[in-house]
């Protein structure tokens, strides 16, 4: 697959190396010196759009001051046929390259010829990754971290996907311990209170108010959805339950409530664009007995000890900060070890090379302890890597205001209730920023139709070529095929800074896939559509000659393709009318 900022940066490299070559022969320069430098894109197009190093980085071994080596380097120079027209000396000895007329034209075919494949490669290829993300507890809805994990994981999957890697996406659900028991104890109360002379809207009415029935546990889930669950099983099994002891009502109000949750998260999931490989229990990993294996490994490699009564692993001897409880004096695992024996499952039962954790800001220490964890050797990974995308809060913005949620009240905001208020595309898009920051989600922004909403703008865009490409056919003007065309007519400033930042492309992909930065295409793609709108301001169709029509209708089309596959990358349409 075509990368031409990595081809244009590898053409300096051989050219320069040539020019050395016939400098040596001519004995301008000591032969026998490996040339080897660096070559960047200058952030200011002034010097060039490429820019190397390599007579500085050369001046030790040829025993010659930079600017002299750049002056000897540059006579020797043969750009005839190559991706460069120019190459001018600047500051103490640096190259800089000007692109020619076939690089331009090279990336326009690239992207023809690629389609929406335009931005694959084969980096990763062999690679066997999952990604695990969301992973919310069943106990409830879906919150707005969850969204925001959801998209981060979903879109960092797609682009490693794109680097050639064999992909897979995983939810994790905690469908065991002391979560789903507080969620059977929450479903039970609520049956109770029902049948016992509270109604639905009155139990609803205290929850708005902040307050709750008085024998309601306090560590029990407080949301309008218990509530709800609790009225379905009173319409099925009106009273039934209550000849049944507490454990027995308790567990057949979960065996209710977990399959309908997970049931409710899979449909809001699918509404939001996100479709998992697998859907993987916690439960199956006690009913194996994976989880008693694991810490029997650890146990037979000397990293556990007893204390209290508890098995306590030592993990300080792998680096961490503190030792973690794995069994507790009851005989209950505790998360740590059935954390350990899920991600072990991931590497030595299911053979990943690669495991990626999208997790939110508040396991960023647990991350750091459960990296050095998973290095213990008793475990087997032999090199295998456990990665973490590790993501900020949201704080949701109305009018100005920070909207407050509460769980107790019952008004937590959900996944679902934002996709209500603003649609999937902006969720998808605003949740995709950088994730090592905070974000502040302006709802207001999110929904208004200008060039101040970034989805907007750059689905604008999308949509603004498709009409002006339907209406140029219809007048007689259809897209040419790129080998058609003239590129050396693509000669304007807005029209090579376009053809530019479509050559970026592949290379974004790439470093948005190694960073595991996900944001990267949010910012290429409005950047593109910028330059997309500069073009179109500057450069008219219509009135142009016909052969730079042409061109600019090329132009046109590779754009609307580049945009059309970021925006697939993060999950949001790209619609050919607004």
């Amino acid at each position: 697959m075509a990368n031409l900022i990595e081809k244009a940066k590898k053409s300096i490299d051989e050219l320069l190396r040539a020019a050395y070559e016939e400098a040596a022969a001519a004995g301008e320069l000591p032969a026998g010196a490996e040339l080897k430098g660096s070559v960047d894109i200058p952030k200011d197009a002034k010097n060039g759009d490429y820019a190397a190093n390599h007579a500085m980085a050369g001046a030790k071994a040829l025993h010659q001051p930079p600017r002299k080596i750049a002056e000897l380097l540059v006579q020797h120079l043969k750009l005839e046929g190559s991706y460069f027209e120019s190459c001018e000396i600047a500051g103490p000895g640096f190259l800089n390259f000007r692109l020619g007329q076939r690089w331009y034209g090279e990336v326009l075919a690239a992207v023809e010829r690629e389609g929406m494949a335009y931005g694959r490669s084969e980096e990763r290829t062999g690679e066997k990754v999952m990604v695990e993300f969301v992973s919310a507890s069943p106990t409830g809805p879906m919150t707005i971290g969850n969204a925001r994990g959801g998209v981060l994981g979903d879109t960092l999957a797609t682009l490693l996907d794109m680097a050639g890697a064999d992909v897979s996406r995983e939810f994790y659900v905690n469908d065991a311990g002391n979560q789903v028991d507080k969620f059977g104890r929450s479903i039970d109360a609520r049956y109770r209170e029902l049948l016992g002379g509270y109604t639905g809207e009155s139990l609803r009415e205290l929850l708005a108010s902040g307050s709750d029935a008085p024998d309601f546990p306090e560590d029990g889930y407080h949301g309008v959805d218990i509530i709800e669950l609790a009225e379905e099983i009173i319409e099925r099994d009106g009273g039934s339950h209550l000849s049944e002891d507490e454990e027995t009502r308790k567990n057949a109000f979960i065996s209710y409530g977990l399959p309908k949750n997970i049931a409710l998260m899979e449909k809001h999931l699918d509404r939001y664009g996100i479709h998992f490989d697998r859907w993987f229990l916690e439960s199956s990993l006690h009913e194996s007995g994976y989880v008693k294996e694991t810490v029997d490994l650890l146990t037979q490699s000397g990293l556990t000890y007893e204390k209290d009564g508890a098995v306590w692993l030592k993990n300080k001897e792998l680096g961490a900060e503190k030792d973690e409880v794995l069994c507790r004096s009851n005989g209950f695992y505790t998360y740590y070890a059935v954390d350990i024996a899920y991600h072990r499952n991931k590497f030595i039962e299911r053979g990943f090379d690669r495991v990626i954790d999208v997790w939110g800001a508040d396991h960023h220490g647990h991350a750091i302890r459960f990296g050095k964890t998973m290095n213990a050797s008793a475990l087997g990974l032999n090199g295998r890597r456990l990665d973490f995308l590790i993501m900020q809060m949201v704080r949701l913005v109305r009018d100005g205001e920070t909207v407050k949620v509460s769980k107790r009240s019952g008004k937590a905001l959900t996944l679902n209730d934002l996709l209500d208020e603003i649609g999937v595309d902006a969720c998808r898009f605003f949740f995709n920023a950088k994730p090592e920051t905070h974000l502040e989600f302006d709802l207001d922004l999110a929904i208004r139709q200008d060039s101040e909403n970034p989805v907007y703008y750059v689905q604008y865009a999308h949509a603004r070529i498709c009409s002006l490409l339907a209406t140029m056919a219809s007048e007689g003007s259809p897209v040419p095929a790129v080998k058609d065309i003239d590129s050396a007519l693509l000669a304007s400033e807005q029209e090579r800074d376009l053809i530019k930042q479509l050559s970026a492309l592949p290379e974004e992909v790439r470093m948005a896939a190694r960073d595991y930065d996900p944001s990267r295409i949010n910012r290429y793609v409005t950047e593109l559509s910028a330059r997309f709108h500069r073009f179109y301001n500057a450069c008219r169709l219509r009135e142009a000659e016909p052969e730079v029509r042409s061109a600019r209708l090329a132009l046109c089309a590779a754009a609307k393709t580049a945009i059309a596959v970021c925006l697939g990358i993060i999950g949001v349409s790209a619609p050919e009318k607004m």
